[in-house]
Formats: C-alpha cells, structure tokens, sequence
C-alpha cells in the first residue's frame, strides 16, 4: 500500500500543477490583445496540450486514491471532507475544460482579474486537504 500511497501522492502533485498553471494561461489569454493572433494561437496551444496531458493524470490521482481509500477503509468526518473537496477540484478541472473550450471558440469568457481570482481555487483546496489529511480533526 505504501507504493500506492506513493503515487497518489506524486499524481496529485502533478494534477495540481496542472490546476494551478491552467487558469494562468487562461489570465493571459483574457490579456490578449484582439490583434495579437500569433500570441493567442501559441497561448491555446500551450492550454490545450496541458489540459490534455494534465486530465490522464488526474484519472490516475482519483484511482489511486480510490484503491487507498477502499484498502484502508472509509472512515472519519476528515475523510469525508477531503472527498468533497476532490469532487470539487473535479469539477474546477472540467469547469477549466469548458473555459478552454470557450477560448478555443473565440470568446474571452471573462476578465483577467476574474481568471486571476479563479486560479486561487486550487490552492485553497490543496491547503484545505493536506490540513485534513496531516491533521486528521475528528467532526
């Protein structure tokens, strides 16, 4: 279980490394000029190829973390704090796909300072996990 646990941990590092620089590209698209072609075309470019590398590996995160949950069993009100807040950063990852979608369409779905306050999600939801996972507060 201990290798298991190991590349839970290494696949969830790199879904959030993912998750946070997403939305960073997506703060440079809404700054894009309407003119500038060649820096939105490299810009989309650079979103769509990590969102395509980033989505396998967070499969690989949630079932890792899946086999340790069903190994260890499913247990404490942390627990069940912690899945909530993955279903929730599922659900940014597939929101963060839909953005991307409306970028590749041509539309600026929102402002720059929204993107900017929008890439703060993941971090808030990574430091809410290891805080639930290292502490493990009975609720």
């Amino acid at each position: 279980m201990l290798w298991i646990k190991a590349f839970h941990i290494v696949f969830v590092v790199s879904w959030f490394a993912g998750l946070f620089y997403l939305p960073r590209i997506f703060v440079h698209l809404a700054l894009v000029p309407p003119t500038s072609f060649a820096e939105r075309d490299r810009l989309l470019l650079m979103a769509k190829k990590l969102y395509r590398f980033v989505t396998p590996i967070a499969a690989l995160a949630i079932a890792l973390g899946c086999w340790l949950w069903f190994g260890y069993g499913f247990s404490g009100g942390w627990l069940h704090a912690k899945t909530t807040l993955v279903v929730g950063l599922v659900v940014y990852h597939i929101w963060c796909g839909r953005l991307l979608t409306q970028f590749i369409g041509g539309a600026v779905p929102h402002g720059h300072i929204w993107f900017r306050w929008f890439n703060e999600i993941p971090v808030l939801a990574l430091i809410a996990i290891c805080l639930l996972v290292v502490i493990k507060p009975s609720f």
